[in-house]
């Protein structure tokens, strides 16, 4: 509505300009090859507007046909782009679909139309790369490396190429380089860790990761807890050989994770070391409490060296006032119970976990049980044979290793932190070492706390060697 009103306003108002002008009185003389002519002025001026009217119309017309040639080159130009960005985007599909040599065809038809286009170039190393031409790869990544926009990318593609090769020097050398040239980037920083893995240099990898971005909360989360399993790796290196550096990283882990219980283990048998076993319960009770783990109770109870089997019982039983709660609980108990001779608290405790498919180390006990309190070696023999085919304990699991102790690095795959304290499956267990249930190799590490009294019988499992730590 508003605009059909301006439009009316602007028309009235070129109408009474219009009339204006031709009303204008007087009178203009020209004069052209001996012709006079005298139009009024009105007129003269409406002639000179509409000649110039002509005039501009004419010369658009004129521009229009000289560019021509160019429109045409400019439509032939766009034509080219674009089919140069077809083939480029055809050449990216084709090599996420796995098809490495329609790729590389199209990125070199992509090169072709688009002489510039540095993803073009990118795509077609990447391409060589796919298809196992390493030479033509290289040299692709090589002349990438100098433009600034493309250097990161060569590098990872070069980065990929040395792995494949197994040229591992090169392949850090590379990845030092991009790292340089970006600090964030998550590949680099990951492949030079790493490396630092490998060689177990753990002081290194725990200043490398202080600098990794967390932008998350999940972010914050796992670089805290990498830079506790690294302490912990420390720790555990050092604690035969400098206590109190060892105690440093391990209380330094569980600042950063509080219920690590590798770190936890770590802190409080050096604190039983230096006698200071008050220290070593109010840790070990608080993970216990926050995890359940069996091997903090098992500690717990020998945080006083020296102690009789009763006094372990009674801190056993303060960690566990009431009925066990679930089958890890019940192992810790029923084995100090046991090794108090009071065989009626250890079946009491083990009895809601033995009536149906009970584990191997709930197995075990019951067979100490039947032995030391019945003295009937035929159950024992009956509980021992169904020990063999009963689901195991928990133990230090990773790819496929059911292990003793706990590793911060994998010794199967090379990975970092790949052991958890869990139900191993069917190939942890053949593929690993057999770990009898609630050993106490958790006190081994401490001479003076594995030094109880003479009159007191080690656990069994303990006195074997072996079990989970």
């Amino acid at each position: 509505m508003i605009r059909l009103v301006l439009y009316i306003v602007v028309s009235l108002l070129a109408a009474a300009g219009a009339v204006f002008v031709i009303s204008l009185p007087g009178s203009v003389t020209i004069e052209v090859m001996g012709y006079r002519l005298q139009p009024a002025l009105g007129a003269a001026v409406a002639a000179l507007i509409l000649v110039v009217l002509v005039a501009i119309a004419g010369w658009a017309v004129i521009r229009r046909i000289l560019a021509v040639p160019r429109v045409l080159r400019r439509r032939s130009a766009l034509g080219q782009k674009q089919l140069g960005i077809d083939a480029l985007s055809g050449s990216f599909v084709a090599l996420q679909a796995g098809d490495a040599h329609r790729a590389r065809i199209l990125a070199q038809e992509a090169q072709a139309r688009l002489p510039d286009n540095t993803a073009a170039k990118l795509l077609e190393a990447r391409a060589d790369l796919a298809l196992g031409d390493l030479t033509a790869a290289r040299d692709h990544y090589r002349a990438l490396i100098t433009n600034p926009q493309t250097a990161v990318a060569a590098l990872s593609g070069l980065y990929e190429q040395a792995r494949a090769q197994g040229r591992g020097a090169a392949a850090l050398t590379f990845a030092r380089k991009a790292r340089d040239l970006s600090p964030a980037l998550v590949w680099a920083r990951e492949a030079l860790f790493d490396d630092m893995i490998a060689r177990k240099a753990w002081d290194e990898a725990l200043a490398a990761t202080g600098d990794d971005p967390a932008a998350s909360r999940a972010d914050k989360l796992a670089r805290r807890r990498k830079r506790a399993v690294l302490n912990t790796a420390m720790a555990a290196e050092a604690e035969a050989t400098d206590p109190a550096t060892a105690l440093e990283h391990a209380l330094a882990a569980l600042k950063l994770v509080p219920d690590f219980v590798p770190a936890a283990l770590i802190s409080a048998r050096i604190h039983i070391d230096r006698g200071e076993g008050r220290k070593a319960q109010s840790l070990l009770r608080r993970v216990f409490r926050t995890t359940g783990h069996p091997h903090a109770a098992l500690l717990y109870a020998h945080a006083h060296p020296g102690a009789s089997a009763v006094e372990r019982l009674k801190k056993i039983r303060d960690l566990v006032p009431g009925e066990p709660d679930n089958v890890d609980t019940a192992e810790v108990l029923a084995r100090a119970a046991i090794d108090a001779f009071d065989w009626v608290l250890a079946r009491s405790a083990l009895a809601p976990f033995a009536e149906s498919s009970p584990r191997q180390g709930v197995c075990v006990l019951m067979a100490e049980i039947e032995e030391g309190q019945n003295a009937d070696q035929g159950k024992a023999r009956e509980w021992l044979s169904r020990a063999v085919k009963a689901p195991p304990d928990p133990a230090w699991a990773a790819d496929g290793l059911a292990l003793e102790d706990w590793q911060p690095v994998s010794p199967v795959s090379g990975r970092f932190d790949a052991f958890e304290w869990r139900v191993p499956a069917g190939a942890d267990r053949a593929a690993g070492m057999p770990t009898p249930p609630l050993a106490d190799t958790t006190l081994a590490k401490a001479e003076p706390v594995a030094q109880m009294s003479p009159t007191v019988a080690l656990p069994p499992a303990r006195e074997a060697g072996a079990g989970p730590a």
